[in-house]
C-alpha cells in the first residue's frame, strides 16, 4: 500500500517509480520522525504578514545530483531516488545514514526570468556523525561537495512545487522584499522539510545573499 500510494504520487511528477524503490521508501517511513535538522544561526526576523528570516548555514558536505528533465518535478524526483537510495544502503558503510532537513533545490532562471533553467541541482546535508567522513556513494552520478557558507532571505510555503508554483513565489517575495541588490537574482533554492507523498509539505523559497 505504501509503495502504491508512492507511486501515485510519482505520476503526478510524470516519474514511474522503480520496483527497487521499496526498499527505501520503508525504512525512511519507518524513520521519518528522527530527522536531523541542517545547522544555521538565525539573523534577523521579520513577522508581520509578510513574514521571511535571514540566515546563516555554516560550510558543510553534501552529496548532490544534477538533472536537467523536462520538468522540474521530473528533475527533483529523479534525483531524488537516487539520494534515497544512498541514504539507505546504496554506500561504502553499507547501513542507513539518516535523513536530515531541508533537502535543497538549486535552480536558475533564465535570461527573461520568466521560466526555470533546466538543469536543477538536488542536495541532502550529510548528518553530523558523517560530516569529516562521507560514505562513498555507489552511484556515479552522486557527488560529495564541499558547499560554501551560505546567507539567504527565506520564506514558507506550502504544498506542491511545480515550476508554476516556484516562479509564484519567487515573484511574490520580490513583491514583499522590493527593490534590493543585496540577494541574487539569478539563482534561487527551493528547500523541502517533508518528502513528495505529504500534500500540504512544507518548503521555502531562500534567496541568496551577495558574498
Amino acid at each position: 500500500r505504501l509503495f502504491a500510494h508512492w507511486e501515485a504520487v510519482a505520476s503526478t511528477h510524470r516519474v514511474s517509480l522503480p520496483r527497487d524503490m521499496a526498499g527505501p521508501i520503508v525504512q525512511m517511513t519507518r524513520h521519518s520522525q528522527a530527522r536531523e535538522p541542517v545547522p544555521y544561526v538565525t539573523l534577523s526576523q521579520k513577522c508581520e504578514e509578510a513574514a521571511y528570516e535571514e540566515r546563516w548555514y555554516p560550510a558543510g558536505k553534501w552529496a548532490c545530483v544534477t538533472k536537467g528533465e523536462p520538468m522540474y518535478e521530473q528533475s527533483i524526483s529523479m534525483s531524488f531516488m537516487k539520494l534515497m537510495r544512498y541514504i539507505c544502503k546504496e554506500n561504502s558503510v553499507g547501513c542507513y545514514l539518516g535523513m536530515t532537513v531541508p533537502v535543497l533545490n538549486e535552480i536558475h532562471l533564465t535570461k527573461e526570468g520568466t521560466e526555470l533553467e533546466r538543469e536543477v541541482l538536488t542536495a541532502y546535508y550529510l548528518p553530523g556523525e558523517f560530516q569529516q567522513n562521507p560514505p562513498v556513494p555507489m552511484d556515479p552520478e552522486i557527488h560529495i561537495t564541499e558547499r560554501a557558507p551560505l546567507r539567504v532571505i527565506t520564506r514558507v510555503f506550502y504544498g506542491m512545487t511545480t515550476e508554476e508554483t516556484i516562479l509564484r513565489e519567487i515573484s511574490l517575495f520580490w513583491e514583499l522584499l522590493g527593490s534590493t541588490d543585496t540577494v541574487l537574482r539569478e539563482t534561487y533554492i527551493v528547500a523541502a522539510y517533508e518528502n513528495p507523498s505529504i500534500p500540504q509539505r512544507r518548503n521555502e523559497i531562500w534567496f541568496i545573499c551577495r558574498a
